[in-house]
């Protein structure tokens, strides 16, 4: 993963790699925002049989306005912190859209 795009890589393909912390079981979803490197993901649903995971990939795509085919968990499927490919977004714009969120 390129650091110098620091939180976030692109490649020539338009596929950018975000780095996210997932809090399963929590009281409401939101994205908040960048933490040590990861950006931090609330989902209410628990970490059981994918269903955190599931709904990561369903709340990130929402807050990228694109559809959830886009968005894809690459690594980290049994961890907090996972690698999650964005397809069709160059790092600017997901950045942009994240901080408009």
């Amino acid at each position: 993963m390129n650091r110098a795009a620091g939180r976030r890589a692109g490649n020539a393909d338009g596929t950018v790699r975000l780095n996210v912390k997932v809090v399963p079981g929590a009281s409401r979803e939101a994205v908040d925002g960048w933490l040590g490197g990861a950006l931090k993901l609330r989902v209410r649903a628990p970490a059981e049989g994918g269903r955190a995971n599931a709904a990561a990939e369903t709340l990130l795509a929402a807050a990228l306005d694109l559809p959830k085919r886009r968005v894809r968990i690459v690594a980290g499927g049994a961890s907090a912190r996972k690698v999650v490919a964005v397809d069709g977004l160059s790092a600017a714009e997901a950045r942009r859209r994240l901080e408009a969120e």
